[in-house]
């Protein structure tokens, strides 16, 4: 049951600064880089790293959604700067982050939140799509992740949380973003132990379905899906930014130290439900193989 005095608090929370649950100063003196940091979730993690004292380095491609997020969060007392940047050209990607160290004298924080794909069964991606999918959500994040280990936290340590996806049982319909996204979590758990020695934590949250900017770029057809899909999980709604940047957030203080290689789901528990990501029609394709020669009811006899 709700506690009423929780849904009043937060039903009355000040529009005018983030309303991080984590106390202020958290991260005073320290310097974050988020990419993807102009729009959708990552713009949300922005604002609230940023609340909680860091310097925030948001970076994405295009410059107005980075400007405009810049000036959100220096309107509310926060310190932000910006960095164009493709994730997907590695030489342009280590300057960069030499830059931001060069400029701020540190780097202590890394969000991997840039990424991008789209709706396509498999038999139909050309090899341009799935190139510019894997390039982006997995070879993008390691760029960016090698750069920062490079430029600065290699010698001083620091904090790594990837965005991922909820592609644990594949992901019918982008099974691009569905491999790298396994692929990220994976590299996770590898960059955990390898640079561990080097004070670095490395994980990865995975989100569901979230009430974000992003879902503009679906299609009707599956945005229409999507709400009564939502209504058949166990939490029977959408998440919020918020839920994932709180999550981010905590894999980022000291409060995880000693949590590294992990992937937080955030997600309401649907990755456990089992509902398909796309609607699946009746068919005969998948004949069963009933080989023993005892069994009481073979799979073909139960229809």
């Amino acid at each position: 049951m709700n506690d009423p005095s929780t849904t009043q608090a937060v039903q009355s929370a000040s529009p005018n600064r983030y309303q991080s649950i984590y106390r202020d100063g958290l991260f005073l003196g320290q310097v974050a880089l988020i990419t993807g940091g102009g729009t959708g979730i990552g713009r949300c993690i922005a604002h609230e790293l940023a609340a909680l004292g860091a310097h925030v380095v948001i970076a994405g491609r295009r410059p107005e959604p980075l400007a405009s997020t810049v000036l959100e969060i220096e309107t509310t007392g926060g310190s932000a700067s910006a960095a164009t940047l493709d994730i997907r050209d590695q030489a342009s990607v280590s300057a960069t982050l030499q830059d931001i160290v060069s400029q701020h004298g540190r780097l202590d924080l890394l969000v991997n939140n840039a990424g991008g794909q789209f709706m396509s069964g498999a038999e139909d991606i050309r090899p341009k799509g799935w190139r510019a999918v894997i390039d982006t959500n997995l070879n993008g994040t390691f760029w960016v992740t090698q750069s920062a280990f490079q430029a600065w936290m290699g010698a001083h340590g620091g904090s790594i949380v990837s965005i991922v996806a909820d592609m644990w049982n594949g992901f019918p319909g982008m099974s691009h973003t569905g491999a790298a996204r396994a692929a990220v979590v994976n590299l996770t758990k590898t960059l955990a132990v390898e640079w561990a020695q080097h004070g670095i934590r490395v994980n990865a949250v995975a989100p569901g379905l979230i009430l974000s900017s992003g879902m503009k770029t679906y299609p009707a057809d599956v945005l229409e899906m999507i709400i009564p899909m939502m209504k058949r999980t166990p939490s029977a709604r959408l998440g919020t930014e918020a839920e994932v940047s709180a999550a981010v957030v905590y894999l980022l203080s000291p409060a995880a130290a000693f949590t590294t290689g992990a992937t937080i789901r955030v997600d309401g528990a649907s990755s456990l439900a089992k509902v398909p990501m796309m609607p699946l029609d009746a068919h005969d394709a998948l004949p069963a193989w009933s080989g023993f020669h005892l069994e009481a009811d073979a799979p073909d006899k139960l229809a």
